[in-house]
């Protein structure tokens, strides 16, 4: 692979980090978002813990989504 092709795949994991974490934040800091059902919070005193478990999973999806068809289109060159 030359430089050139892997700059192109630099510039697109980039580009989907990017819009990624754009929704991210507009669905935590707009839609109230914060806290997904699923996700683990236990608060005793003073000491609490937060385990995002239904976000970690929609996350997941979300970038399997997009995986599979980046690897689709790079099959189909």
């Amino acid at each position: 692979m030359n430089l050139e092709g892997l700059g192109k795949i630099i510039l697109l994991v980039a580009l989907v980090l990017l819009l990624v974490g754009s929704s991210l934040y507009i669905a935590g800091r707009f839609l109230g978002m914060q806290h997904l059902p699923g996700d683990i919070q236990y608060k005793k005193g003073d000491y609490s813990f937060s385990f995002p478990l239904g976000t970690c999973i929609i996350l997941s999806v979300i970038v399997t989504i997009i995986l599979n068809a980046v690897f689709f289109v790079w099959k189909k060159r």
